[in-house]
């Protein structure tokens, strides 16, 4: 793909992105919500049903209501959804606000599990009324925690409908900012008693910078099966597995194509697109659009399914993209019916018949009143099938398109293809490469295929990516190593924490080939198995979760390793010492409590403490079914235990959640006015300190008002500098 392809992707993300945000980021100066081309084109084009015309685009005109989505991975996702409904959502459903009634949230009926929720408030008045600040916070600090995502309601859709089971290999191509990839990741670990499931998310983005943002965002869920990486998609590179010994290519059970596009269906909340809408935003962009589906169904396995989407109501950039993928496809792809898998979710069938507009206003049917002039703006594969069999056997009806007035959201397209057959140009042709010279060979191509250009007037090619040196933008990544089994930090590490024999050593790496090891970071098996064999193939931008951490004293202890909170789901069930079980109460002591002494802990905390030596620990509370008062979910924090004290090492946003889990309301004055703190235990100043100011983000600026009988206690404020925009 050309330098210009590679910057209209960049530039073209904006639509992904705000549907993605939802709106929930700085507000706009009133700019007049009219363009009257985009009315005219799509009046002409007969998507919206008859009669309801006006209704759509005073939707469009309307701002978007907030939507909120619970990480239903979590075992405490009900214990959230508890928390929303008994105490904030009562709280605001009274409330009026600039005229405004506040309507009681709602649940996205389509959505399973009550696990999604939207209101009638805007952006603006979430972010600006005061009587909603308790909400606000509650918002911004979960949503940093990785429990909730403030994602537009119609960005959920894609990942629902991929169908998505714990042993799939997952490949999502256009990522950031990052929204529907966490989805893709709770749905990975949906048994939480698998802290590895055999599948992984491969998170692709072209921006180098905007993968960053991806890594924010995965790194939210703490998951050893996701890995971020920075390539152009409609070349990314074909990738190499290790099985039984020998090597062969990766193919992805399910893949999500969310492509950039022009975005009109995002009016709502990204209100330039009001004054830049142009019918060539759409010409642009088909071709770039159909190079990154075709990449994808060549790496989806047979038998996969891909999901390919847009916040565009534009055919050319929806059913055409479809129609042209199925047509070259020779039956290997088939559109999929999805119309009974979202229950409640009201869409309007895929078209079959649509014209193209050019900026200036000139309407064109079919290809051949297309004249020579327009070209190379205009190709074939932008107007539907002239077959008409061969139209109605490509079933484009199973395409779903979101209309925003129907259920109060935003414009969005979807479409679900599963795999029949490999592709035919890689059946058809497998015997080029061994034909080819060895100067037009491709080793990038590890399949052995090098594959033919598509005839029928379209330009571009469906080769794997060329062999020359891939190209590297944007910051240099530290490299990926992995530790071998009889490495010695293994042994004390092996010792000191008791680790099981069924320990996978071999998953662990750091991110450095010299010096020593500051972090350890754990990835699944299947992942590590990726990056042995793609070191010269892929950039990756980041993987794993962080399971240890280097404190510089902690050797006296015993270990110069001590957990880290990212990683404790996943490290626990391998740890047999070191563990201390704690009631609701000693977390409440630890969580708002900087430096307790041990006697603060009930007596059966306590005994387990005193019998513990200095170091890391884990503070594990184990729900009591008799007692549903109490949180009925495990809650694993990691903590240090010092020479008469003890603590818990969890980021401020955490520790905000495990105590409104326990019942305890967390309020941070914004002036910073709060009671001072009671406790005045300094014991162990040492290397607790220094661990903290390392990565537990519990500087102690920020003042709390704990309410509902919670200690009075200092916090840190470390928030993210992207806390109003975070995806």
């Amino acid at each position: 793909m050309g330098k210009r392809s590679r910057q209209r992707q960049k530039n073209q993300n904006t639509g992904r992105d705000d549907r993605d945000n939802a709106g929930w980021g700085a507000g706009y100066a009133d700019i007049v919500k009219e363009n009257k081309l985009f009315e005219h084109y799509y009046k002409e084009q007969g998507l919206v049903p008859d009669g309801e015309f006006e209704e759509f685009m005073e939707a469009m005109r309307e701002p978007l209501p907030a939507t909120i989505r619970i990480t239903g991975y979590k075992s405490h996702a009900k214990e959230i959804l508890h928390c929303l409904k008994e105490k904030y959502f009562k709280d605001i459903q009274e409330l009026e606000v600039d005229g405004q009634k506040i309507e009681a949230p709602q649940p996205l009926s389509w959505y399973p599990d009550e696990q999604a929720w939207h209101t009638n408030m805007s952006r603006k008045i979430i972010r600006k009324s005061p009587l909603l600040e308790k909400f606000h916070q509650f918002l911004v600090s979960e949503t940093e925690s990785g429990n909730i995502s403030r994602q537009e309601a119609v960005s959920m859709i894609p990942p629902l409908l991929m169908k998505i089971e714990s042993h799939h290999k997952i490949l999502d191509m256009c990522a950031a900012p990052g929204s529907k990839t966490a989805q893709l990741i709770e749905m990975l670990h949906a048994d939480m008693d698998v802290p590895f499931p055999e599948g992984f998310v491969i998170a692709n983005d072209v921006d180098n910078k905007r993968c960053y943002l991806l890594v924010h965002q995965a790194k939210r869920l703490n998951s050893p099966c996701i890995m971020v990486v920075n390539h152009d998609a409609s070349c990314i590179p074909t990738l190499q597995i290790e099985s039984d010994g020998r090597k062969n290519v990766l193919f992805y059970d399910r893949i999500l194509c969310d492509v950039p596009c022009s975005g009109d269906g995002t009016m709502r909340k990204n209100i330039d697109v009001w004054k830049k809408w142009t019918t060539s935003n759409s010409l642009h962009l088909h071709g770039l659009q159909l190079r990154i589906a075709v990449r994808g169904v060549e790496q989806l396995a047979v038998g996969g399914r891909m999901v390919y989407s847009t916040c565009s109501l534009n055919p050319v950039e929806d059913e055409a993209v479809i129609a042209a993928l199925l047509e070259k496809s020779e039956g290997a792809l088939e559109l999929a019916d999805s119309s009974a898998d979202l229950p409640g979710l009201k869409w309007m069938p895929g078209v079959t018949s649509w014209k193209l507009m050019t900026k200036e206003g000139q309407w064109y049917s079919d290809w051949s009143e297309v004249p020579s002039s327009r070209h190379t703006q205009i190709r074939p594969t932008m107007f539907p099938p002239t077959d008409k069999d061969k139209l109605a056997g490509m079933h484009l009806e199973r395409c779903m398109r979101i209309l925003p007035h129907h259920q109060n959201t935003g414009g969005f397209f979807v479409a679900v293809l599963v795999k029949k057959a490999p592709m035919p140009w890689n059946k058809r042709y497998p015997k080029l490469r061994k034909e080819a010279s060895s100067s037009s060979a491709s080793p990038a191509d590890p399949s052995g295929l090098l594959l033919p250009e598509v005839t029928g007037g379209l330009l571009f090619s469906l080769r794997p990516p060329p062999s020359k040196k891939m190209k590297l933008f944007g910051y240099k990544e530290n490299p990926f190593v992995f530790l071998t089994e009889d490495d010695p930090v293994f042994t004390t590490i092996q010792s000191f924490y008791d680790l099981s024999p069924d320990f996978p050593k071999l998953n662990v790496l750091t991110r450095t080939h010299e010096g020593k090891k500051r972090h350890l970071y754990m990835v699944s098996k299947e992942l590590r198995n990726v990056l042995l064999n793609n070191t010269e193939r892929m950039k990756v931008i980041n993987t794993g979760v962080k399971v240890w951490s280097r404190n510089s004293d902690g050797e006296e202890f015993g270990c110069a390793f001590r957990l880290a909170q990212e990683g404790i789901y996943t490290l626990q069930p391998y740890i047999h010492s070191r563990i201390i079980t704690v009631s609701v109460e000693d977390i409440k002591v630890l969580l708002t409590q900087e430096n307790p002494y041990l006697s603060k802990l009930e007596e059966d905390a306590h005994a387990q403490a005193k019998k513990i030596g200095m170091g890391s620990i884990v503070l594990k509370y184990i729900p009591n079914p008799n007692n549903p008062a109490e949180p009925q979910c495990p809650i694993q924090l990691c903590g240090w235990r010092g020479k008469t004290s003890i603590r818990a090492f969890v980021p401020r946003n955490e520790r905000f959640h495990y105590l409104r889990m326990l019942g305890v309301e967390v309020f941070r004055d914004k002036q910073g006015v709060g009671q001072k703190r009671r406790d005045g235990d300094k014991e162990g100043e040492g290397e607790e300190a220094k661990e903290e100011e390392e990565g537990a983000a519990a500087e102690n600026e920020a003042e709390l008002d704990l309410e509902n009988g919670g200690e009075n206690g200092s916090e840190s404020k470390t928030a993210s500098s992207n806390q109003e925009t975070s995806r």
